[in-house]
């Protein structure tokens, strides 16, 4: 069991629910004898900021308690490091933990803290940032640019509406896109690079993505009519929209992406317009899972 934890939290994950998913983690944490420092960053650099000056003590665990958006931070902090990453859910999608099988329950993902496995897994890495879940382009990017430019509704309805408006809009982009050294120029509305499988609230974009291969698989969705896009939604949250013929799936330690006009994001965080390269850096962060 582990001793010494600490909990680096998103006081407003999940609508503001991640302060008291905290305390209660570090109740049952300090309940079972475990050290336990609590930690927060003022913004999202001030906390990488902490998470690495944390990790530099060489806790036996660095556990965030948040959405997605809080892992992709604690990442940055521990990528290359032997202190492992714990998780507990707090946000509004989660999929990072839904990806590697971190129970949603607080109870229960706190119990995993203290006595999961530790496992070994790929980071990918852009642009000097680590990403651990998926890199995306295209409408599915657009879609996050509206989001963050609305302040209202809150929540999940705001991302449904994003899409619904984005859907008005959004054109097919053209990509030249770079697989370990081969080029090819393709028109598409999604290009997603997966080291797990989903994102957007239980999308499956990349279904068949594992994260200890040391590959990073890339999802390729043609251009079709717009009336077609909610239709996809379904299969993509089953995974079964790889036998649709507009979509193509690959296999690749780097990819390259360029396109005029086109913002990258990953693990639902914003990297920056294209052009941009990624690459799988294999077993580069220790997770606690069941």
């Amino acid at each position: 069991m582990r001793s010494d934890v600490v909990v680096l939290v998103n006081p407003t994950a999940g609508g503001n629910r991640g302060m008291g998913v905290a305390t209660e983690v570090v109740g049952r944490l300090r309940d079972a004898g475990v050290r336990v420092k609590l930690v927060r960053g003022r913004d999202a650099a001030d906390a990488v900021d902490v998470a690495r000056k944390v990790v530099a003590e060489r806790p036996d665990a660095l556990a965030a308690v948040g959405g997605d958006g809080l892992v992709h931070l604690a990442v940055q902090a521990l990528a290359g490091t032997d202190v492992p990453l714990g998780v507990v859910p707090a946000g509004t999608g989660d999929d990072l933990a839904r990806s590697l099988g971190i129970p949603l329950d607080t109870a229960t993902a706190t119990a995993t803290l203290l006595a999961g496995r530790t496992r070994t897994i790929d980071l990918g890495r852009v642009r000097d940032e680590w990403f651990v879940g998926v890199l995306y382009a295209g409408f599915d990017s657009a879609v996050n640019e509206r989001v963050n430019a609305m302040s209202r509704p809150r929540g999940r309805l705001r991302y449904d509406l994003a899409i619904l408006l984005e859907l008005r809009a959004f054109e097919p982009l053209r990509f030249l896109v770079e697989m370990d050294g081969e080029e090819s120029q393709v028109e598409a509305m999604f290009v997603s690079v997966g080291n797990t499988a989903q994102y957007g609230g239980g999308l499956r974009i990349c279904p068949d993505a594992e994260p200890d291969d040391g590959l990073l698989d890339v999802t390729i969705i043609a251009p079709v009519p717009r009336r077609v896009i909610p239709l996809l939604l379904p299969k993509l949250y089953k995974g079964t929209h790889v036998t649709h013929p507009a979509v193509r799936m690959f296999r690749a330690r780097a990819v390259g992406l360029a396109a005029s006009g086109v913002v990258a994001y990953a693990d639902g965080e914003r990297i920056g317009p294209l052009p941009l390269h990624a690459e799988i850096v294999p077993g580069a962060l220790r997770v606690i899972t069941p």
